[in-house]
Parts: structure tokens; sequence; C-alpha cells
């Protein structure tokens, strides 16, 4: 995990050691095994001196090793960082926490976290020096995008063309080839919608002349040209409508415009309901007829008078 010294580092060590002697013990644990001074340990057999060692008989050995290699060593922060990410697999403190107590940068620490779950090799190099953290994040970060979009490439083509996306999956197509083909047909289908809209514009308007997508099914012309021909035939449609629209009335009626027809006057006392106009007929009322309501008078014979038409004194 920790970077060993280089040769010309190690043999200086070996120098000090032979010259002043050895001022760090080593350490190991109660089993023997080594926690601290792997360099020292070499140095000692280069210069041929008998090494001191001290056993440690915590419980803490993973921490020991950290507080003993992390801050000793002429380490960059990134590779402190990548460090303590390796050191989180047998760790059972979250992220935050080894950021807080080892006063490392949280982001750099993630950054390193990152590097370490998604390329392996990177971090190895991170760990000893040999690439810096940010450059083996931005790596990192380029793969993942790059897969991400190749991703979203065989997605696409799952979605709008199982066949190519099948001859993909079979190595019978590339996917630069397939997504090529899959953009072609796309236009396509663009161009034919295009064509069946004017198609229909020209059935409605009486133009006799036989449809683009007849013609280019029969092969005659391509999509291309249909589509040509469509958007002339459509320019030609809007120009004639907007001549149509600012001609004068009289002008109108011969481009076949339908004048809008003149409301009735509306009465002023009634707003919103049209005025009925009132005529006089050329014939004279009749004078109503009374002749069968004349009234009885009574007479000696029958002095109150008939039932019918009495009259009271």
């Amino acid at each position: 995990m920790f970077p060993t010294l280089s040769k010309d580092e190690l043999h200086d060590l070996a120098e000090s050691i032979k010259t002043d002697g050895q001022h760090e013990p080593i350490v190991l644990d109660a089993d023997g095994v080594l926690l601290d001074g792997r360099n020292r340990l070499a140095a000692c057999k280069i210069a041929g001196v008998k090494p001191r060692f001290t056993t440690y008989t915590g419980d803490d050995a993973k921490g020991v090793i950290l507080s003993h290699n992390l801050y000793r060593r002429r380490i960059s922060k990134g590779q402190q960082a990548m460090i303590l990410a390796m050191a989180r697999s047998f760790s059972e403190h979250p992220l935050r926490q080894h950021a807080k107590l080892h006063s490392i940068s949280l982001t750099r620490l993630s950054n390193a976290a990152t590097v370490l779950q998604h390329a392996p090799h990177l971090a190895e190099q991170v760990s000893i020096g040999t690439l810096s953290l940010d450059a083996a994040y931005n790596t990192v970060r380029e793969n993942k995008a790059r897969a991400a979009a190749i991703q979203a490439r065989h997605d696409r083509l799952r979605e709008h063309a199982p066949d190519l996306a099948e001859q993909v999956t079979e190595g019978l197509l590339t996917l630069d080839d397939a997504t090529a083909t899959l953009g072609q047909r796309q236009h396509e289908e663009q161009l034919r919608q295009s064509v069946k809209h004017a198609d229909a514009l020209r059935l409605a308007d009486g133009d006799p002349a036989l449809p683009l997508v007849q013609l280019v099914e029969q092969g005659e012309i391509t999509w291309s040209e249909a589509h040509e021909r469509a958007e002339q035939f459509l320019a030609h449609r809007r120009d004639a409508i907007h001549q149509a629209q600012q001609a004068p009335p009289g002008d109108r009626r011969e481009l076949g415009h339908r004048p809008t027809p003149r409301r009735a006057p509306r009465h002023p006392l009634r707003p919103g309901r049209p005025r009925r106009p009132r005529t006089r007929s050329p014939h004279p009322r009749p004078e109503p007829d009374h002749s069968g309501l004349t009234q009885h008078l009574p007479s000696a014979s029958d002095p109150e008078g008939p039932v019918h038409g009495r009259v009271r004194p």
C-alpha cells in the first residue's frame, strides 16, 4: 500500500544507519508480522547492522500502520488520499470520518475512492507517486462518460432498431455503422411524413397529378427529390394564400375568396340581439263584426229579457 524507497534513497538510509545508528525500531505484532519499518529492515541488511525490533501489543494494528506511514513519508496529498481509500477496505470507518481523522479533503478522498473503484491500476500508480490523483480522476471521468455514451447508443438501437442491435451483439455490424444506418432510416421516415402531408394537401386542392409517395414507390424519384418537390409545392401554396388574403374584396371573389357575411344591425335598447324591422300591411285591417252579440232588451212579455245577454238594472 505504501510506496517503498527508491534504490538511491534506500542506500542513503543504509549509510545513515551505519553511521548514526537506527533511530526508530521496527514494529512487529505479537505473531511477528511486520507492521512498520520494512525500509529500515532492508537498510539494516545493506549496512550490515543488526536491526532493532519492538512488539505492538495493542488491538489497532491497522491504525498503527497508518499513523507510522501516512505522515512520516514525504508523499503528496493525492497519495495520502489514495492510501486512505485503500485502507478503507479493511476499516470500518466511513469516508467522512477518515477525512476528518486524517485532515484530508473529503472531495479528494472521494475522488481517490472513485479511481480505486473504476481503475485499480491507476490507483496503484497514484499510491506510489507515478501519477497524480487529479490526472487519474480525470481519466476515470472520461472513461465513464465514454462508457455511458456507448451504452446510450446501444439502448437507442434496441429501442428503435432491434434488428441492428442484434447484429451489433453478434459482431456482424459495428456500433458506428449501425448508428449511421439508424440515422438514415429516421431521416427517410421524416421525409416520408413530410411528403405524405404535401400529397394530402394536393389531393384536397384537387391536384390531378400522381402522389409523390407513389412516384417514390415506383422508383421514379428518391425521397430527397420527393421532399424537394413537396417543399416547392408548399411554398407556392403559401404564396397563393397570402396573395388571396392581401387582394381587394372584388379580386378576392375572382381568386375564390368567400366574403364574410355582414351582420344585421343591433337593437339600440337590446345589445346583442338583432333588431326586427316593422312593416305595414298594404291592406287595411277589417272592422270587427259584433252582429252576433246584439243585446236583448226586456219587453212586456219578458220583463227580464233572455238569459243570454241580459242587462241588469
